[in-house]
């Protein structure tokens, strides 16, 4: 599906005018984040060993897949004074940036904070929603082939806005190597507790809580394809943000951004990993081919150049479609999870944009900003789930719970409703529970 200009460098070539191209672009955008039996038996067995055995099974997956030599969970558990340690002893450059970021972080999420709410009727029944945060939250955080410390901003930074009352943290450490500038984010971001757990059996561990690890009452943050089975498995038991797929961009482009500046945004995102997604969209045909140029200049130079090359080639593409109001339909067939809007006028483009997880606006607008330091979120729907879900957000914290305080007199005139309603269900128990409040 792929194709090689003479430049070397594979990626998709699509056009809306082309026959097959839905069909086409119905299989890039394909992707099925959770996998199969094989995988949901594993993840079974370890959920279940975890929920039996405790402490004692969390150690002996953590030798097994971590590579390591440990005997008890002290060895796996990292208290507030290694945290502060691991801060304190970072760079000044890099402890100063993770502050900016957090710092910008938490204040765009103090926007989004909800607050209870009541209203009086005229018959003095008092009815609102109170709004509490949740006891227990659970951050995943991915390691191995790389460190995120803005995973542990972006998931812990929004949890302690929102109030929650202890934040636990998993991050697997193969071969015992520990990274310092997570358990720093960990440490500025208010994490509780840290425990060098991953994969399937530390969602477990969270999930059902062991003689060291305490149960939560929520899981988030994205990991391998067993983390992603293993909190849909538990989901119901606690809540879990969302079964991440792989990262995503689709960047429309009027013709007038620069070809090298829109090259790495693409790669920006292919670089992630080999399931990566990055799409340009355009009605300027000859500004794809300048795109495609730069980007086969400039792919050499990457430290992940074969991870990229692996990414475009499988799920990339160039798209050429007939005009603005095409690529705005694109836009929404596609619902991704990073959008760039790199075109002259971005605001007149939102009122059309009905699916996207975050919305980059302007050619000075790159998606990394929104990765690290913006303030936004970056965890996102992926796989099309922007139809129908949103970036986690301090809500994703929180409970809302309804307040109904009936007056003598609310209380018998909503019986005389209640009554009717209920004996037309034939719930007896209902209607006449209700009938004991009408006032004669």
């Amino acid at each position: 599906m792929s194709e090689a200009p003479a430049n070397g460098l594979a990626i998709n070539r699509l056009a809306t005018t082309d026959a097959d191209f839905e069909s086409r672009l119905e299989a890039l955008l394909a992707w099925e984040g959770v996998s199969d039996a094989q995988v949901q038996q594993r993840v079974d067995e370890i959920l279940s060993a975890v929920r039996q055995r405790g402490d004692a099974a969390l150690v002996e997956y953590s030798n097994r897949f971590d590579r390591l030599a440990v005997s008890s969970m002290a060895e796996l558990t990292l208290g507030p004074d290694r945290l502060r340690q691991a801060h304190d002893n970072l760079p000044a450059e890099q402890r100063d940036a993770l502050a900016h970021a957090a710092e910008r972080i938490r204040h765009y999420h103090e926007q989004q904070k909800p607050a209870s709410w009541q209203y009086t009727e005229a018959d003095g029944t008092v009815l609102g929603q109170q709004v509490t945060a949740l006891d227990r939250a659970g951050i995943y955080v991915p390691g191995g082939k790389a460190a995120y410390p803005s995973s542990v901003l972006m998931n812990a930074i929004p949890a302690h806005v929102a109030g929650v009352a202890e934040i636990v943290m998993v991050v697997p450490t193969p071969d015992g190597v520990l990274n310092d500038l997570v358990l720093a984010a960990a440490y500025l971001a208010g994490v509780d507790h840290v425990f060098t757990l991953g994969g399937a059996q530390a969602v477990a561990a969270l999930a059902y809580g062991t003689e060291t690890v305490p149960r939560v009452d929520k899981i988030v943050g994205p990991g391998n394809i067993y983390v992603a089975t293993a909190k849909r498995t538990v989901f119901g038991r606690v809540g879990i943000d969302m079964i991440a797929g792989p990262s995503e961009i689709l960047v429309v482009s009027d013709g007038q951004t620069d070809a090298d500046w829109l090259a790495m945004d693409l790669f920006s995102q292919a670089e992630h990993d080999e399931d990566a997604q990055a799409i340009l969209v355009s009605w300027d045909a000859a500004h794809l081919d300048e795109v495609a140029e730069a980007m086969a200049r400039q792919l050499p130079s990457l430290e992940r150049a074969e991870i990229v090359r692996t990414s475009l080639a499988d799920r990339g593409a160039l798209i050429h479609c007939q005009d603005p109001a095409q690529a705005a339909a694109l836009i929404n067939r596609i619902a991704p999870e990073h959008l760039e809007l790199s075109v002259a006028s971005p605001e007149s483009w939102l009122s059309d944009v009905r699916h996207a997880g975050a919305i980059f606006m302007g050619r000075h607008t790159a998606e990394a900003l929104g990765d690290y330091c913006a303030g936004p979120n970056h965890v996102l729907p992926t796989s099309g789930t922007a139809r129908f879900s949103s970036p986690l957000g301090v809500h994703d914290f929180q409970k809302r719970s309804s307040v109904i305080h009936c007056s003598a007199q609310g209380a018998s005139r909503l019986g005389a409703t209640a009554s009717v309603l209920a004996r037309g269900e034939s719930l007896t128990a209902h209607a006449r529970s209700a009938e004991y409040r009408i006032r004669d």
